[in-house]
C-alpha cells in the first residue's frame, strides 16, 4: 500500500511539473482563438520565452525576473503575429508557422552568440523558480511530492478562474468573444475589432511565452534548443479538446499532464516498455483528441478570417 502511494504521488508530482506550461500556453491560445486570430505560433512563442527566461535568470540570479522577461519575449512574436494578421490581414496559419521559424531560430543564434553553444548553462537553485511548502513535508512523502512543488503551479490553476471570469463577466470579454463571432457588428456598436484582435494576441503571446519560461526555469534548468519538443502544438490541442474555453483547456492540459507524468514515473522506475514508446504517449493521446473532438468542438464563426475594417 505504501509503494502504490509513493508511486501515486510520483505521478501526481509529474504531472503538476507537466501541466503548467501547457496551461498557460493553451490560455493564451484560448484569448488569440476567440477574438478571432488563429495563432499556431504558440510553438514559437514558447521557445523564445523559453530562451530569454532561462538567460534572465541566469544573469539576475532571480527566477521571477526571468519568468516575466520570458512573458515578454512571447509577447513580442505576438505582436509580430498581431501586425501581421491584424494590420496587414495576412493568412494566419503562414504567419504562425513564420513565428514557429523565426523564434526557435533566433533563440538558438542568441544562445550561441551568447555561450558558443546550443544549450545555455545550467541554472542553480537559487535562480529557478521556488517552490512552496517544500520545508513542511518530508522529502519524498505523498505530501511533499504532491503539495511540495513550484508556485507558479498554484498560480497557474488560479489563472484558470481569473479568464474565466475575464471571459464572461467583464465587458472586455463579452467585446473579444463578439470580435471572434462577428466582427461587421462589433464595428457598427463602435467597439474597435483591431484594437480587443492586438490585445488578446499580445496576451496569447506573453502567456506562451510565461508557459515557456516555466520549462526552463522548473522542469530542465537550462534552455536547449528542443526543450519544448512540441508543448505549443499539444496546448493547442487541449484548447481544441476544451472547445475554445478556459476551463476546457485546463482539463485538456490536465490529461496531458498526466499523461506526461506517467510517462516519466514509468521511464524512472526501470520499465521493461521501450523508453521511446513511453516517450510516444503525450503524442498519441493528442493525435487521439485531435480525431475524436476536433469535429465537435465549435470554433468562433470570425476564426482565421481576416477583418478589414470597412471606410
Amino acid at each position: 500500500m505504501d509503494v502504490f502511494v509513493k508511486d501515486f504521488g510520483l505521478i501526481l508530482n509529474a504531472m503538476l511539473i507537466s501541466t503548467p506550461p501547457l496551461l498557460l500556453a493553451a490560455l493564451g491560445s484560448v484569448f488569440s482563438e476567440k477574438c478571432g486570430v488563429v495563432n499556431i505560433g504558440i510553438e514559437g512563442m514558447m521557445t523564445i520565452g523559453a530562451f530569454i527566461g532561462a538567460i534572465g535568470a541566469y544573469y539576475t540570479g532571480n527566477g521571477w525576473i526571468g519568468f516575466l522577461l520570458g512573458g515578454i519575449a512571447g509577447m513580442v512574436f505576438g505582436l509580430l503575429h498581431a501586425f501581421a494578421c491584424v494590420t496587414c490581414g495576412a493568412d494566419q496559419t503562414i504567419a504562425g508557422t513564420a513565428v514557429n521559424f523565426i523564434a526557435p531560430g533566433l533563440a538558438l543564434f542568441l544562445c550561441k552568440a551568447l555561450f558558443t553553444s546550443s544549450d545555455t548553462p545550467a541554472l542553480n537553485t537559487a535562480s529557478k523558480l521556488p517552490k512552496m511548502f517544500s520545508g513542511v513535508f518530508k522529502p519524498g512523502s505523498f505530501g511533499y511530492n504532491v503539495f511540495g512543488t513550484y508556485s507558479v503551479v498554484y498560480l497557474s490553476f488560479l489563472l484558470v478562474a481569473v479568464i474565466w471570469f475575464v471571459f464572461y463577466k467583464t465587458r472586455f470579454g463579452m467585446r473579444l468573444r463578439a470580435a471572434g463571432e462577428h466582427p461587421e457588428a462589433c464595428e457598427t456598436l463602435g467597439i474597435n475589432v483591431y484594437r480587443v484582435r492586438y490585445a488578446c494576441v499580445l496576451l496569447s503571446g506573453f502567456l506562451a511565452g510565461l508557459g515557456g519560461a516555466f520549462v526552463t526555469l522548473a522542469t530542465v534548468s537550462q534552455f536547449r534548443p528542443t526543450v519544448i519538443v512540441g508543448q505549443g502544438f499539444i496546448a493547442i490541442a487541449a484548447v481544441i479538446f476544451g472547445k475554445f474555453t478556459p476551463q476546457g483547456a485546463f482539463l485538456g492540459c490536465i490529461l496531458f499532464g498526466l499523461c506526461n507524468g506517467l510517462k516519466t514515473v514509468l521511464s524512472a522506475s526501470g520499465s521493461s516498455v521501450s523508453p521511446n514508446l513511453l516517450s510516444m504517449i503525450p503524442y498519441v493521446v493528442t493525435i487521439l483528441v485531435l480525431i475524436f473532438f476536433v469535429g465537435s468542438a465549435r470554433v468562433p464563426a470570425a476564426n482565421g478570417k481576416p477583418y478589414i475594417k470597412s471606410k
